[in-house]
């Protein structure tokens, strides 16, 4: 077995690699092919489907139950504020640069390593699979969600996303919804009681006020935000719609199911969620993987940022070295001890979970 100095090295190699290597959401080829060759290397079969890989533990048993192991390895593209070259790994005053370093490169070699820590080992409580995965910044359809059919039933899982390896045990799910505000067109010169721009001013102040009533120890209240608003072409015609665009940020007391049904209940337009997939997600504090992470001094909160947890219907944990400030800012960085921290947490946590 190697030591965890020698995976540290070699995830934070592949880590550069990959920082070299452009991988914007489905165009994740080419990162897919150093994922394989890490696989490869550490002699660790493995299966592939678009640019999604996974793999599973020497000594899989199926009557056990399964604990995932997922992170992802597209990025956004490079913010335009960059002073370094995004795909140049610069390793300075103990950081290491590069985009997709912080969110979540640093993440996702860590897990591989702990991974490979565990991949041969016989008796495990629990099986593991480790799924690399692609299209997690776009919340794209060929992303971890198009692999699960292929797994075995996932009893709980740790999602790498960067926490400061800190335990975010509760994560809030996203609903988007496109309003469409009914009115009558016109010329703007004649009266016209039913302009749609006015009709969606009560619209409007309704979501920026309405409270639902359920509100997360861990998460808070459900947070609707009207983002966007269009209407109307020239100055002297009142169009016939309004559209807006609000932004929910759904707590774990709802499923976006319920939160849509309200909206259509209360508010008089049109109204399509883009998506219903993207719910939030939580695991409980008395969870043996929450609790194996307070016994090693983590503390515990409710993250406001999507991750691929959202699409899991196990309890998961979001948990990973680098901070979730950094991720997409402009010279993306993460500290080469907090890779080094966070493959030791992992497994720490991982041992001490197989253990209770």
């Amino acid at each position: 077995m190697k030591t965890i100095t020698t995976l540290t090295q070699e995830a934070i190699a592949l880590l550069k690699a990959m920082i070299a290597t452009p991988s914007f959401s489905s165009e994740e080829e080419q990162t897919a092919l150093l994922i394989e060759q890490w696989f490869q290397q550490n002699n660790i079969p493995f299966e592939r489907e678009n640019n999604n890989i996974w793999a599973y533990n020497q000594h899989f048993d199926a009557a056990k139950p399964t604990l995932l192991l997922n992170s992802h390895h597209d990025t956004v593209k490079p913010n335009q504020g960059y002073t370094n070259d995004p795909f140049e790994p610069i390793e300075k005053d103990g950081k290491l640069f590069g985009l997709g370093s912080n969110d979540a490169g640093g993440c996702l070699v860590a897990l591989l390593a702990t991974f490979v820590h565990f991949y041969g080992q016989e008796n495990l409580p629990y099986n593991l699979v480790m799924v690399a995965s692609a299209e997690e910044e776009s919340s794209g359809k060929n992303g971890l969600n198009s692999v699960l059919k292929h797994l075995p039933e996932i009893d709980c899982a740790i999602v790498g996303e960067p926490t400061l390896m800190q335990l975010a045990i509760a994560e809030k799910g996203l609903l988007v919804l496109d309003v469409v505000v009914k009115g009558t067109a016109s010329h703007a010169a004649h009266h016209n009681p039913d302009n749609p721009i006015y009709n969606a001013m009560p619209i409007i102040s309704w979501f920026n006020s309405y409270q639902f009533e359920k509100i997360s120890e861990v998460l808070g209240p459900v947070k609707m935000t009207v983002t966007q608003i269009n209407a109307g072409k020239q100055h002297n015609v009142v169009p016939a719609e309004c559209h807006l665009v609000v932004d929910i940020r759904v707590n774990d007391c709802y499923s976006n199911a319920e939160i849509l049904d309200t909206v259509r209940q209360l508010v008089k337009a049109e109204i399509t969620p883009r998506s219903m997939h993207l719910n939030a997600s939580s695991i409980p504090l008395s969870h043996g993987l929450v609790q194996a992470g307070i016994a090693l001094g983590r503390t515990t909160y409710g993250s406001p940022t999507l991750s691929d947890q959202s699409v899991l219907s196990c309890q998961s944990l979001k948990l990973g070295p680098g901070e979730t400030l950094r991720s997409h800012s402009a010279d993306e960085f993460i500290y080469i001890n907090e890779i080094e921290e966070g493959i030791e947490l992992y497994i720490k946590i991982l041992t001490d979970f197989f253990r209770s």
